[in-house]
């Protein structure tokens, strides 16, 4: 079939659309002056491009060490509330999956509700929240606000996988002496391991990136990345270094997407029966 001209320019401007202001964001990371943030002088020149930017950051350079404090901060509360998410999110998929009744039509409601209530609602209620149990926003209730709206993405992630499961599977297992909790890590574990892990990404690209919820409940002093940055925009002379960071991320996020396919991939083939 030969392909429109209309169909490419079409895929072309989608493609362009996504793809240049990463490009850009990687580009400015090599900016050399961070107050105009222009490759080129006052005369037109071209100053060229420089790794400065990289340097503060390795090095911990005194002008953006308020913005890598963020930054572990950020990874910090997205590594636990990714694994706390993935506990409650699996274990609530299995009770949504195992036992249909009533009370688990509420309870898919309740998982279901944060999915679509938008965010500036979430926050607000969690502020509301902590502030009449009186606790002091920090980093504790970051991290249960992050936990609170990555469980509904980790939850239909898996139960969305368990749809495709055989429960004969399960009471095989059972038949042949397994145990409950054998049967599980054993079984049960080993397939929905791609949904979980499809969950785990999603959640973590979810907390480590959010600014809404986050600027309702963080205290004083207690910047995640996402809300220092935003500080900082209008104002900072150190702004590359943002990008040059955010650079550092999306290969961090690349390795991450890599290992997560070449540990789903080695799980199912373990799950494919050998030729005899």
């Amino acid at each position: 079939m030969k392909r429109s001209m209309v169909s490419v320019m079409i895929l072309a401007a989608v493609l362009a659309f996504l793809y240049v202001p990463i490009i850009l964001v990687v580009v400015y990371g090599f900016v050399p002056n961070g107050i105009s943030m222009s490759f080129f002088g006052s005369d037109g020149s071209f100053l060229g491009f420089t790794g400065k930017w990289y340097k503060y950051i390795f090095t911990g350079h005194q002008s953006v060490r308020s913005l890598l404090e963020s930054f572990w901060l950020s990874l910090i509360i997205a590594g636990l509330s990714t694994l706390a998410s993935c506990a409650i999110g699996t274990t609530s998929a299995l009770a949504l999956h195992k036992w249909k009744d009533r009370l688990q039509s509420i309870h898919h409601a309740l998982v279901y509700t944060p999915l679509i209530m938008p965010d500036i609602l979430i926050g607000i209620s969690l502020l509301m929240l902590f502030a009449a149990c009186h606790v002091n926003c920090g980093f504790w209730t970051i991290l249960i606000a992050h936990i609170t709206f990555c469980v509904s993405y980790v939850a239909m992630t898996v139960l969305a996988r368990l749809q495709d499961f055989d429960d004969r599977i399960t009471e095989a297992a059972y038949d042949l002496g397994a145990g409950p909790w054998y049967a599980f890590f054993h079984v049960e574990l080993p397939i929905l391991l791609p949904g979980i892990v499809a969950g785990g990404l999603l959640a973590f690209t979810l907390s480590i990136d959010d600014v809404v919820i986050t600027s309702f409940v963080n205290g004083a002093g207690t910047n995640t990345f996402p809300t220092y940055v935003s500080s900082m925009t209008k104002h900072s002379r150190n702004l590359p270094s943002v990008f040059a960071l955010s650079t550092l991320m999306l290969v961090f996020t690349c390795v991450l997407v890599g290992l997560s396919k070449l540990i789903t991939s080695k799980g199912q083939a373990k799950l494919k029966p050998k030729a005899s």
